[in-house]
Parts: structure tokens; C-alpha cells; sequence
């Protein structure tokens, strides 16, 4: 009796596991968006701040720069939201990042980009 129990529990305790795996990676993957985007905000509005600087002639040149490259990933997002309207965007969306990421594109704004290992080294030294 002991070994139907046994087997008879084990498919229900797969699935409950995977549930509890799945959830917990949800939210895991919905934190990493949560930080992405505060991430986003905080640098766009500097980028407000430093071209409001740049109309009274106090912005320097490197602080110009890098209120340009945010103005790039706002259009990127933009341009990854008009994708997303789309039909079948759930396809579509993965497809064209994975497919930018080999032609050496880069569609992503750059919150969004994970610092693999190498790159965290080279930023150390």
C-alpha cells in the first residue's frame, strides 16, 4: 500500500514543484525588469536635465555624449514597442533580438543589456 501511495503521489509532486519553479522564476524575471526600467528613468531624466543645461551653454561635451547615447535606447525602445504591437509579438519580438544579436545589432537600450562575467572583469581592472 505504502509503495501505491508513493508512486501515486509522485506525479502530483512534480507538478506542484513546477509551479513553485516557474513562480519563482517569474519573479525573479519580472525584478530584473523592475530594476531595467527604474534603471531607464533615472538616465533619461538626466538626459532632460543635461539638454535643459545644454540650451544655457553649461553642459560639457562628455555629458552631451552621454545624453545622446541615452536618446538612442529611448528610440530603441520605442522602436522594440512598435514591435511589440504587432501580431504575434510573443514570436516575433524574441526572434528579432536573437536575430540582431548575430548580425552584431544592438536592439536592446542598454539597461537591458546583462554584463556577462568578462565584461564585469574587464570594468574591475
Amino acid at each position: 500500500m505504502k509503495y501505491y501511495q508513493h508512486f501515486h503521489k509522485a506525479p502530483v509532486r512534480v507538478v506542484r514543484i513546477s509551479k513553485q519553479r516557474f513562480k519563482l522564476r517569474l519573479k525573479r524575471d519580472l525584478l530584473i525588469l523592475k530594476v531595467a526600467l527604474a534603471q531607464e528613468k533615472q538616465e533619461t531624466k538626466e538626459m532632460l536635465i543635461t539638454y535643459k543645461r545644454y540650451t544655457q551653454r553649461q553642459a560639457s561635451k562628455q555629458e552631451l555624449k552621454q545624453a545622446n547615447q541615452q536618446f538612442g535606447d529611448i528610440l530603441k525602445g520605442l522602436s522594440l514597442g512598435v514591435v511589440a504591437v504587432l501580431p504575434f509579438a510573443p514570436i516575433t519580438l524574441p526572434l528579432v533580438v536573437k536575430l540582431a544579436k548575430r548580425l552584431g545589432v544592438d536592439v536592446l537600450p542598454s539597461s537591458f543589456n546583462q554584463p556577462s562575467d568578462k565584461q564585469l572583469k574587464q570594468q574591475a581592472e
